[in-house]
């Protein structure tokens, strides 16, 4: 799918079959071939999930969809809309793969968490997050979109292992009573959440990787 924002700055390839999986640039050829390199990085998330035959198998990218984005999309280059796609109704089983892959991109994070260093590297101008705020960062918005589900995360989750196992286990099981319900996560609908939700894991885990500065500390 191609998300096109208003003003034509910025385009987002999203692979609706792989969730998490999504990359922007200025143009939909460029953010194409920006998906296409980033598939050997999610390939590890697919394998975690059992998928990864399946996921190899698929080399061929085909556009199913264009649809008009926000001005986030335009601004940071991220999906911020709900294709059509996004809004159709999924079966159980359909549902269970997608939070399959989810809970693959959760884990893959938490092995990148693991490995990395806690400084990261900084920008050309200092910027940026060190591994400790990331890890805060996305449990802080996950806290946040659970609310849509009438999930509530107290603020100590993050700091075990145990408590950040029982607020993803919750997470999900949210997301599947709204399903049987046919509700939405407040504004979303459960598809693109499920979606944004391993987009910002992985997108994050991937800077992590980027920046790690393990072996090149002096």
């Amino acid at each position: 799918m191609l998300e096109i924002g208003p003003k034509g700055k910025k385009v987002v390839a999203v692979a609706p079959d792989w969730p998490g999986l999504a990359r922007g640039a200025k143009t939909g050829e460029d953010a194409i071939e920006k998906l296409r390199a980033y598939l050997p990085r999610y390939a590890p998330v697919a394998k975690r999930a059992a998928m990864g035959a399946d996921f190899d198998a698929s080399t061929n990218i085909d556009v199913v969809e264009q649809y008009s984005g926000t001005g986030s999309t335009d601004f940071w280059g991220i999906s911020f809309a709900f294709s059509s796609i996004d809004k159709q109704g999924m079966s159980a089983d359909e549902l269970e793969r997608e939070l399959t892959l989810l809970q693959a991109c959760w884990a893959f994070f938490d092995d990148v968490r693991g490995r990395v260093s806690a400084e990261l590297q900084k920008g050309p101008r200092g910027g940026g997050r060190d591994r400790d705020r990331i890890v805060l960062h996305i449990f802080a918005n996950e806290q946040d979109w659970a609310k849509g589900l009438g999930v509530h995360t107290p603020d100590d989750a993050m700091l075990t292992d145990a408590g950040m196992k029982t607020h993803r286990d919750a997470y999900c099981q949210g997301i599947r009573d709204y399903h049987s319900q046919g509700k939405l996560a407040g504004k979303w609908p459960l598809r693109y959440m499920i979606r944004h939700t391993a987009f910002h894991t992985l997108d994050h885990a991937w800077e992590m990787e980027d920046k790690d500065l393990t072996g090149k500390q002096a």
